[in-house]
């Protein structure tokens, strides 16, 4: 016997935490009897429906985490034929998209998913979670230049927030260095316009950390599926909950 959300879940339906919701709000029946209590247990022999369809014949919902190269289309298909994120998802069955998008010179973490609510939530302006990026740039920043980025700078006509900013490493015969920010906004081209507006311009940029995830233990072009218990946590947060 297991617990029906959890039976929803790992059948592929929602995330343990939706699913718990389907059933509080009567969305969910067990052998023709709907089901609103949670924890309620159900054998491997139950007739699970939510919103009148088996359990196994829904759409199942999927959310990866992907390492994007660069000169990769942050998108589904492209008029100039140029390579897309969902060309690396070919052997998936799913219509699977990207939450949100990197530049085409920009590598590293973003989401994909067929889950559309969670993209929404995602992509919604009061989805604001740290973001930490590492830009190679022209020059070394002065002291007074990340003063400047951590207390927020002027781009498309507004101020940026505080960010936490720190150059991880500097090489003084080429007259470059690696900077790291961590911000919690997404305009468009930020980190580049940041640092181009106290005059270090963005020679290369990679995108580590999205919250709690990361790219440990991926290349450029891998993937992994996220599990249950991390898109619990995306949920929670997008709705702006403690995790």
């Amino acid at each position: 016997m297991q617990r029906l959300q959890k039976v929803i879940a790992n059948a592929g339906v929602t995330s343990r935490r939706k699913a718990e919701e389907m059933i509080s709000t009567g969305r969910v029946t067990v052998n023709g009897e709907i089901v609103r209590e949670l924890g309620t247990k159900v054998d491997g022999h139950a007739k699970i429906e939510v919103d009148g369809v088996p359990i196994d014949k829904q759409q199942k919902t999927m959310t990866f985490l992907f390492y994007k190269p660069r000169g990769v289309i942050s998108a589904v298909s492209d008029d100039k034929n140029r390579k897309v994120i969902t060309d690396y998802f070919a052997d998936q069955d799913a219509r699977l998209y990207p939450i949100g998008r990197l530049d085409y010179d920009t590598s590293g973490l973003i989401l994909v998913t067929n889950d559309g609510q969670l993209a929404n939530l995602m992509m919604h302006p009061k989805f604001k979670v740290d973001k930490t990026y590492m830009a190679k740039v022209e020059g070394i920043p002065t002291a007074t230049a990340l003063a400047k980025l951590r207390q927020g700078v002027s781009i498309h006509n507004r101020k940026t927030a505080e960010a936490k900013v720190w150059i991880e490493n500097k090489n003084q015969t080429k007259n470059t260095a690696l900077v790291g920010l961590t911000i919690h906004e997404g305009m468009n081209h930020q980190v580049k316009l940041m640092l181009r507006d106290v005059g270090f311009p963005v020679m290369k940029l990679k995108r580590e950390k999205v919250s709690f995830l990361d790219l440990t233990g991926l290349q450029p072009g891998e993937a992994r599926q996220l599990s249950h218990e991390e898109v619990d946590r995306l949920y929670r947060l997008a709705e702006g909950k403690n995790v």
